[in-house]
């Protein structure tokens, strides 16, 4: 049986679900919050009731929005050694990758203080690896070595960090933000350049166990014995691969924003490609071992172990939009793509703007768009080149600056908002609008959008469809892509 909206959700029955949480216990969730929780959940309605956050993969700022009006960007870079080096146009739909980890990261930052990662130069992208082959002489970074057997594809020109997404690849994108809001100081709220983490951060607010890089394994509570994630040490001292200590499962309990809108009787959903259940196949026909990544709750072990699992983590990503054409939306909705439909280096496919576009238009042309609040972002810097120097906050951020779009149609028309924002960001915008907690240090210190960014005085906008090259029919029936990218 369905859940109630929040609009028919009566104090009562709010109540009741806080009685239950705090009754519920086990699984190591943080207590239930205070009855007054419930009337402050249940105070005048805001104008927005649905807010959906789409995550794209590996993209910087200056990569995606190259060029755009009124944003920071910059048409070239430096490399190490002081080396003035013009971008250029490279397709989404690379067959190789660039590194994109702690370590990649530490490297494109080049900073000068005793803790790596602080007072970045980003003048270090030379000194990451790629997949790609070029001639030795013009190779500064160096090459990943090539999966056994396979050829890598030779590289565009001499620096491919050094590179942003032809404009036309990237049309949607910026008719998006000539319609609504772009952000041009977003960042990571962890530096380690990880989709693993950041997908933790979309939904906790934090990095639960300092974790850092990728798992080694199943990406999440499916996984067996061995298959273990690095801990970050103190002034981010990276794991020993000889100290088992220095590891642990990537399966852990802290609260989550799905938990504070259970608490509060409000629905959501995780949308993201199938994860394998336990003894299951995947769709590929792989062990239920199968890494799942980019599905976020299955790391939270009292969801992976619970009803949520079943209720409300959702697969494939385009069932979405089957269910909000059953006028099915929920409170909070969580959406991540296929690989293919992803931007993410090595997929060969450069559909991911078209199928962010399909999910925005059909949600511009429901009956939900008057209540909607759409941000779409992208997880992490996947290696490519920005100007823009982090700020160094704590021992796990921030990280490099990353693309936000934020569509409704009560988002300012055609602005460039230059504030400061995080991960923490969405969280608290969530928090705002549904009276809830901060789950952690991001969203406590991180500013809302909802100043800068959103005019509620002004009614509602009528929704101008985005054009692309694929609408929603193409990825309803599009095959499901199980392909997994490279380790991140």
């Amino acid at each position: 049986m369905r859940r109630l909206s929040r609009s028919s959700k009566p104090l009562a029955v709010i109540v009741v679900a806080l009685f239950l949480a705090a009754c519920r216990g086990g699984g190591g969730m943080v207590p239930s919050p205070p009855l007054s929780f419930a009337l402050q959940a249940n105070r005048s309605a805001p104008k927005i009731k649905h807010i959906i956050i789409i995550v794209q993969e590996n993209r910087s700022f200056n990569n995606l929005f190259y060029g755009y009006p009124g944003a920071k960007t910059a048409s070239y870079g430096y490399d190490k050694d002081g080396k003035k080096i013009a971008l250029k146009p490279v397709t989404l739909a690379t067959s190789w990758d660039l590194q994109h980890n702690a370590k990649g990261f530490l490297a494109a930052c080049n900073g000068t203080g005793k803790i790596p990662g602080t007072h970045c130069r980003m003048n270090g992208f030379d000194n990451e690896t790629w997949t790609c082959t070029m001639k030795k002489s013009a190779t500064s970074g160096g090459n990943l070595e090539p999966a056994a057997g396979a050829t890598p594809p030779p590289c565009p020109n001499p620096n491919p960090p050094y590179s942003y997404v032809p404009h036309d690849e990237v049309k949607p994108y910026f008719d998006m933000a000539k319609q609504y809001v772009l952000a041009d100081e977003m960042y990571a709220s962890d530096y380690d350049s990880s989709s693993f983490i950041s997908h933790q951060y979309i939904i906790t607010g934090r990095n639960p166990q300092s974790s850092v890089d990728y798992p080694d394994g199943s990406w999440g509570c499916s996984g067996a014995p061995g298959d273990v994630i690095g801990i970050l040490g103190a002034d981010r001292q990276l794991p020993d691969p000889g100290k088992k200590n220095d590891y642990e499962p990537p399966c852990w309990d802290p609260q989550t924003l799905g938990d504070e809108l259970d608490t509060a009787g409000l629905d959501w959903a995780f949308y993201a490609v199938p994860v394998a259940g336990k003894g299951a196949l995947r769709p590929d026909g792989g062990s239920s071992r199968g890494r799942g990544i980019w599905s976020a709750y299955q790391a939270i072990k009292h969801i992976y172990d619970g009803p949520d699992w079943s209720q409300d983590v959702l697969s494939p990503p385009a069932k979405f939009l089957n269910d909000l054409g059953r006028g099915s939306l929920r409170s909070v909705t969580w959406i991540t793509p296929t690989y293919a439909n992803s931007d993410h280096g090595g997929s060969a496919s450069k559909t991911g703007p078209s199928w962010v576009t399909s999910l925005v238009n059909s949600i511009g042309e429901s009956p939900y768009w008057d209540s909607s609040a759409i941000f779409v972002f992208w997880d992490d810097y996947g290696g490519w080149y920005d100007p823009e120097k982090p700020s160094y906050v704590d021992n796990d951020g921030l990280g490099a600056r990353l693309p936000l779009l934020i569509i409704s149609p009560y988002a300012k028309r055609g602005h460039v908002s230059h504030v400061h924002y995080e991960h923490g960001s969405i969280l608290k915008f969530v928090e705002e609008q549904f009276g809830l907690h901060a789950l952690s240090a991001s969203d406590q210190r991180a500013k809302s959008p909802s100043p800068d960014c959103f005019d509620f005085s002004q009614p509602p906008r009528k929704f101008v469809p985005i054009e692309a090259s694929h609408g929603a029919t193409y990825f309803e029936n599009e095959p499901l892509d199980t392909r997994t990218p490279d380790s991140d």
